[in-house]
């Protein structure tokens, strides 16, 4: 985060509002290290915040509307009355924020009227959860003024609500939880069937290492019916197996094997295996072995492209450039079909990594790939 972040997002809103706020939030956003397409099947995730995220200034209005406005999109503002929004009443970004609004009142709490003014330093659409911190920031701004006290992990699933429910996103509970609970220097292991999490020591820096998050400048919008798809394609899996979730089925080639349908039994041996994946890479931090998670990460990009099918071009060449320039493993990382892939590499080659990187997308005449060095960071808070 910018040292002057929540300067700068007081000064945006003194201009969409011609005062001062009466605080500012910031959010951040996730990588997620392992465990993709997981969390809707009730298994398990490995993510950890973001330095960078949303800010939301923000003062109390009497009139109960909702005014919204956003420095990366100065020309879409929009009003809100939320007594008569619903589900689907909202076009565009300003849907994350009136659904928070929409759903805290749905669950009981009596958020009022407010002006918020958002600013981010996370860029829409690479995959590392730009939407769920700006829920969360949301929820955080709106429950502080109004001198709410609801507990983070709830705020969670009021958030994940708000995406699936009012925006129509059917996401899992990773990204909020993730943005909420996270602390810094810590991976967050949550499992996504009972709502625990546990920190788990994820300090890089101690063992020589760091995870380049690569920006493949290719968006992707969760919206687009793809993400949807493979979540009823998990859905049907587990009825055909006769188990509540996907979840419940284990590494096991018999119980594959009951899929006749060869789409369906790829989307489930990637879960399977995924779960599977992430116990083992937190096993591995926690005997402070993070290098050794370098093969695991490869392997679960390799069952997101084949058996789950929501990788892209730019992201396998990504990681087979990572993987020639020395990194110890790499994967797309996110829901997929665009956004940005994580690398994990020995400082010593974390140049030599990027410039091959480089040098690919050079090669293929794609935009130059963005680099961000990823810091287990703290989670959701108040900055004033």
């Amino acid at each position: 985060m910018p040292p002057d972040a929540a300067d700068q997002a007081a000064r945006w809103f003194g201009e969409c509002y011609a005062g001062a706020a009466e605080g500012v939030w910031h959010a951040p956003g996730r990588v997620n290290l392992i465990g993709e397409h997981t969390d809707y099947n009730e298994g398990f995730v490995l993510p950890f915040a973001l330095g960078q995220g949303v800010r939301a200034a923000a003062s109390r209005r009497a009139d109960g509307q909702l005014e919204l406005c956003s420095r990366q999109a100065p020309d879409q503002a929009a009003t809100v009355a939320p007594d008569t929004a619903g589900p689907g009443s909202v076009p565009g970004w300003a849907a994350y924020p009136a659904g928070v609004a929409w759903a805290l009142r749905e669950a009981g709490q009596p958020v009022a009227g407010a002006s918020i003014a958002f600013d981010a330093d996370l860029e829409q659409g690479s995959g590392l959860s730009s939407s769920a911190a700006l829920e969360c920031a949301t929820a955080l701004a709106l429950t502080d003024l109004c001198g709410l006290t609801v507990p983070r992990p709830e705020l969670a699933r009021l958030a994940r609500r708000a995406e699936n429910a009012f925006v129509g996103v059917p996401t899992g509970i990773m990204d909020q939880s993730a943005s909420l609970l996270c602390q810094a220097g810590h991976a967050l292991l949550l499992d996504c069937r009972s709502g625990e999490s546990q920190a788990v020591p994820l300090d890089l820096a101690a063992a020589g290492l760091v995870l380049l998050v690569v920006d493949t400048r290719v968006p992707h919008a969760l919206s687009d019916g793809r993400y949807a798809a493979r979540r009823r394609a998990c859905e049907e899996a587990a009825r055909a197996l006769g188990v509540r979730s996907l979840r419940d089925v284990t590494d096991d080639p018999d119980a594959l094997s009951r899929l006749a349908d060869p789409v369906l039994r790829r989307r489930a041996r990637h879960v399977i295996t995924e779960n599977a994946r992430v116990l083992a890479a937190v096993a591995l931090l926690r005997a402070g072995q993070p290098a050794e998670c370098g093969p695991l990460l490869s392997a679960s990009h390799a069952s997101l492209r084949d058996d789950f099918e929501v990788s892209w071009p730019q992201a396998d060449a990504t990681v087979e450039a990572a993987a020639a320039g020395g990194a110890l493993g790499a994967r797309m990382t996110g829901g997929g079909f665009g956004g940005s892939v994580i690398a994990l590499t020995a400082v010593a080659h974390a140049e030599q990594v990027r410039a091959g990187i480089c040098d690919r997308f050079a090669r293929q005449g794609w935009p130059e790939p963005g680099f961000l060095d990823a810091l287990p960071s703290a989670g959701a808070m108040r900055l004033r």
